[in-house]
């Protein structure tokens, strides 16, 4: 890495392990942690690393980034799924989509940490299938009217501003993915409601809601762009998020990896370190080599969005291959602890369960498969 990318990831690592890492469990315990940890992101310019110096962001590449979620995520989930979401969807798609005006106002604050983002894509009917949403925008003078509800979405509650997918076309003239639009939806709108937290097994601290939208009215510069372009916008961003939800997952199976290294030269049985034991060397091996092959492979996607190259193929790749790789570490870093694996005194139990959850946000590895396998027949 450049003597840059090596500053920014030691700064990552010392917020992740003086601020985050012995937070970690009581935030997991509490399904909460405090919205001044999103603002000290906000200090050390994470919630705008990707957006360019003339809108305030600090205008990195992408491997830094990726680089610098990974500490994040190495010392709590919870809070790089915040960082991860905010810089990936909302800020990307206002950057790449929105007017100079859309910019002025709402991207500022997001790239100086001032305001939180979210995306509002996913609906209780409309999971995998995401151009089946229903939630409906309705012309009216000046705007639109939002209706509809939105599920497991993230920051939806603590956050300042949504990015929100909703039909555009007519329910007499459906239009399938191309009558969807993006909205920018600030979160103390009238009509904007909080709904149910979801109790989740894993990357519990994160605020994980539902969201419902009642007469909510946005004004036309509050569209993304086209109005029957929205769902193209935002795969365009999901390719985005999944490099950033690999990067997070390698950083899980990190801290998995460093914790079991730790235990193995600690724990004796026989008189002997276990780590000593064949069967105990070659489990950390692999480990570590799936850990390198995720980040590299992470790190090639991220080359290729900045070198102007499709990354819809390897976004999915570094996704499927680290979230998978990191269910991998941390089942295996569960039995490298044994019993003690399996008690929440070990922090490895709060990472297995931290890992499920890539496996499935930001498209299941299933969708990752059909994706690549489309890219493939397209090459």
């Amino acid at each position: 890495m450049t003597e840059e990318q090596l500053q920014i990831q030691s700064l990552a690592r010392e917020f992740a392990e003086g601020e985050l890492r012995p937070h970690a469990e009581e935030w997991d315990r509490d399904a909460h942690f405090p919205r001044e940890v999103i603002g000290s992101l906000g200090e050390l310019g994470f919630l705008g690393m990707l957006i360019p110096e003339e809108w305030d962001g600090l205008g990195m590449d992408t491997t830094t980034y990726l680089t610098a979620l990974e500490e994040i995520a190495r010392g709590d989930a919870s809070v790089a799924v915040a960082m991860s979401v905010h810089n990936s969807l909302p800020t990307q798609m206002i950057l790449a989509h929105g007017s100079d005006a859309q910019k002025e106002r709402w991207l500022r604050p997001m790239a100086r940490g001032e305001l939180l983002g979210g995306f509002a894509l996913s609906e209780a009917e409309a999971g995998s299938d995401a151009a089946a949403l229903a939630a409906q925008a309705t012309r009216t003078d000046g705007g639109w009217v939002l209706n509809g509800a939105k599920a497991w979405i993230t920051n939806g509650g603590f956050g300042d501003v949504m990015v929100v997918m909703a039909r555009t076309d007519t329910p007499g003239d459906r239009r399938g993915a191309k009558g969807i639009g993006a909205f920018i939806v600030p979160t103390d709108a009238e009509g904007y409601i909080v709904g149910k937290k979801e109790d989740k097994m894993g990357q519990r601290a994160s605020e994980t809601v539902g969201i419902a939208f009642k007469e909510l009215f946005v004004a036309d510069d509050q569209l993304l762009g086209e109005p029957g372009m929205g769902f193209i916008y935002a795969l365009q961003g999901l390719d985005n998020g999944r490099m950033g939800i690999a990067a997070l997952a390698t950083g899980i199976a990190q801290a998995a990896l460093e914790h079991s290294l730790g235990y193995a030269a600690e724990r004796k049985q026989f008189g002997t370190a276990v780590r000593e034991f064949q069967g105990m060397q070659w489990k950390l091996a692999n480990m570590a080599v799936r850990i390198e092959a995720a980040r590299a492979l992470t790190h090639r996607a991220a080359a290729a969005k900045d070198a102007g190259e499709p990354v819809s193929r390897l976004s999915s790749m570094a996704k499927l291959f680290a979230s998978e790789a990191a269910m991998y570490v941390t089942t295996e870093a569960v039995q490298v602890h044994g019993g003690y694996g399996y008690v929440k005194e070990y922090p490895v139990e709060r990472l297995f369960r931290d890992a499920k959850v890539t496996e499935i946000y930001e498209g299941t590895s299933e969708v990752q498969r059909t994706v690549i396998a489309r890219e493939l027949y397209r090459q």
